[in-house]
């Protein structure tokens, strides 16, 4: 469930409260029993858990498609070796 914080405008009184997102929004201050309180907008805290997320779904892994795919073998006569050019533009290979 998530943690709200809450502040109220009359006395300045700031608490947090754990709601079901269903919950009604609190009103009423427990400090100074005015319907002062208003919700704050925080930053929400959540963390990851689990093997292979970051190498799996984010920044191209030594498993990702990616680089198996440029991990391929050439059929040009650089026996191989990939020069980057595009084209045979770099003087490196005999396209």
């Amino acid at each position: 469930m998530p943690i709200y914080e809450y502040r109220c405008e009359s006395c300045g009184h700031q608490l947090e409260a754990i709601q079901k997102f269903s919950d009604p929004v609190l009103s009423e201050c427990p400090s100074c029993g005015q319907a002062g309180l208003k919700k704050l907008l925080s930053a929400s805290g959540f963390q990851l858990k689990g093997s292979g997320w970051y190498a799996s779904d984010s920044k191209g892994g030594a498993g990702s498609k990616k680089s198996d795919g440029d991990a391929g073998g050439s059929s040009g006569s650089d026996g191989g070796q990939k020069h980057g050019c595009g084209g045979g533009t770099c003087g490196g290979c005999a396209h």
